[in-house]
């Protein structure tokens, strides 16, 4: 059940039954010489529609533009600054609580968002002990996970892809896009293969260390076939996930 694809009435419907709601939440960034520019919101997004709709969980519409800033030396990259990341997060949970939310279960697709959205839960947390009503008893509890720390997900992802997996733009992440869109399935010749690795300290820095986006990996592995095994782990995974913090 997708919250823009639903009526008010269904919407009310729902919130009779269960307080709690998934907003996939990525980045509009490259990935690489084959990785679509929207991979860590579509990532989240391919897992969490196909959840709502097995489990009748309620899912949001995907944030997907976040904290980009080391990709900015890509063509087609977008970013966020952290202030109006944490404000705009703000304001999603707000409208969410005004309707009776009060557990947001937020998928992230992108390790450059953690540290904001920790700092945008921090935000929402000190606003509602520091109300007019006070008490220290919140109403609203807010979840990250990361859609690759999932229980069972990077063991599914290791048997596919045991050599060439690295760090960006790896094959797990592109097969879960290719899956979601086979028809933007791309067959790209990597060289190297395997990306190298290390450190990156800005974007200018980024694109001079590695000049095709990869750091470590090789998403020409990248399949259709691939993509679905993972999703099919993920799903499994979130449905129960998502659960128990619904009921905690």
């Amino acid at each position: 059940m997708q919250l823009h694809l639903s009526t008010w009435p269904e919407v009310e419907a729902y919130l009779a039954k269960s307080k709690a709601i998934m907003i996939p939440i990525g980045s509009t960034e490259q990935h690489g010489p084959n990785g679509l520019l929207g991979t860590d919101a579509l990532c989240p997004e391919i897992i969490g529609k196909r959840a709502g709709d097995e489990a009748g969980i309620l899912v949001g519409p995907t944030f997907n533009v976040g904290q980009a800033q080391h990709h900015m030396a890509f063509t087609g990259t977008m970013t966020l600054r952290p202030s109006t990341m944490i404000a705009a997060m703000m304001d999603w949970g707000q409208s969410l609580v005004h309707h009776g939310f009060e557990r947001i279960y937020w998928l992230n697709g992108h390790g450059g968002n953690i540290n904001t959205i920790n700092a945008a839960f921090s935000e929402m947390y000190h606003g509602i002990s520091f109300d007019e009503a006070g008490g220290n008893r919140p109403p609203l509890r807010c979840m990250l996970r990361n859609w690759w720390e999932l229980s069972g997900v990077m063991d599914v992802c290791k048997q596919l892809f045991p050599v060439g997996e690295g760090n960006h733009a790896t094959p797990s992440e592109v097969s879960v896009t290719y899956f979601g869109y086979p028809e933007a399935v791309k067959r790209v010749e990597m060289t190297p293969k395997i990306a190298p690795s290390g450190p990156i300290f800005d974007a200018e820095d980024y694109r001079r260390r590695f000049p095709d986006g990869r750091i470590g990996s090789d998403p020409s592995q990248a399949s259709v076939e691939a993509g679905e095994k993972i999703v099919a782990a993920a799903v499994k995974s979130v449905i129960s996930d998502f659960r128990q913090f619904a009921a905690s």
